[in-house]
C-alpha cells in the first residue's frame, strides 16, 4: 500500500482513534522541548491570527496551545480523530482535511505546527506538495514548526496498540524536509534535534525546524 493512500491512512487512524487519545493525550506532560516550542508558536501568534495544529489527532496539543491563549485550529485526516477532539475540546475548532489540500484560506494562520504529520507522506513530490500548502495557509511572517523522525526509513509497526495497522512511518532527513520547505518559499530559521525522551514516546532522534513565510 502507498503510504499517501489518505483513505488507507485514514481509515487505520480511525480505528486506533480512541486507543491514541488514551495513549498518547498525556504525552506532552513529558516532553519540556515541545512545550517550549508551543509557548513559542503562541507567543508569535498573539494578536495576530489562530494557530493551526496540521494533523490534530485527538486534540490535545491544541488543547495545550488554546490553554496558553492562542485561538486554534485543527486538521486531521481521520474523522474519527477530529470527532473525538471536537467530542473532548468543544470550544475549539476542527476539520477533516488532507496536508496536501488544506481547507483553509490564504493566509489565515498566524502560525502553525506539523508535529509527526508529513510522515505518511511516501514521496518527495508530496512533501513538497504538503509544504506548499502550508506556505499558502500561513500569513505573511507567519511560522511553522515541523517535527519528525529523522533518519532514511521506514517504519512498519503492523500494529498499533493491539490493533492491526497497515501504516508506514517515513523518517526524514534534515536536507529533505529543508529542502521542501524551501521550494515552498519558505525561510528555514532554526533546526533543533534531540534524544527521545525513555518511556515517553518511540526510540527515535527528533528534528524541529521552524520556517517562516516572508513578509513579501
Amino acid at each position: 500500500m502507498p503510504v499517501s493512500d489518505d483513505a488507507a491512512i485514514a481509515r487505520d487512524y480511525d480505528r486506533i482513534a480512541r486507543s491514541y487519545a488514551r495513549e498518547l493525550g498525556e504525552e506532552l506532560a513529558g516532553k519540556p522541548l515541545d512545550r517550549a516550542l508551543l509557548g513559542y508558536v503562541v507567543d508569535l501568534a498573539k494578536g495576530r491570527g489562530p494557530v493551526g495544529d496540521l494533523g490534530c489527532g485527538p486534540g490535545h496539543v491544541a488543547r495545550y496551545l488554546a490553554d496558553l491563549g492562542a485561538e486554534v485550529v485543527g486538521v486531521d485526516l481521520s474523522s474519527e480523530m477530529v470527532r473525538l477532539a471536537s467530542s473532548a475540546h468543544p470550544d475549539l475548532g476542527f476539520i477533516v482535511g488532507n496536508l496536501r489540500c488544506l481547507p483553509l484560506p490564504d493566509g489565515s494562520l498566524a502560525a502553525a505546527i506539523a508535529f509527526y504529520s508529513l510522515i505518511h507522506l511516501d514521496t518527495d513530490d508530496d512533501l513538497r506538495a504538503a509544504c506548499r500548502e502550508i506556505a499558502r495557509v500561513l500569513a505573511p511572517e507567519g511560522e511553522v514548526v515541523v517535527a519528525y523522525h529523522r533518519g532514511n526509513r521506514v517504519l512498519h509497526p503492523g500494529e498499533m496498540w493491539g490493533t492491526p495497522v497497515d501504516l508506514d512511518f517515513r523518517f526524514l532527513s534534515d536536507r529533505t524536509v529543508t529542502a521542501a520547505l524551501i521550494d515552498a518559499g519558505l525561510e528555514v530559521r532554526v533546526r533543533v534535534h534531540r534524544e527521545p525522551y525513555p518511556g515517553v514516546e518511540h526510540p527515535s532522534r527528533r528534528t524541529y525546524l521552524i520556517a517562516r513565510r516572508p513578509s513579501t
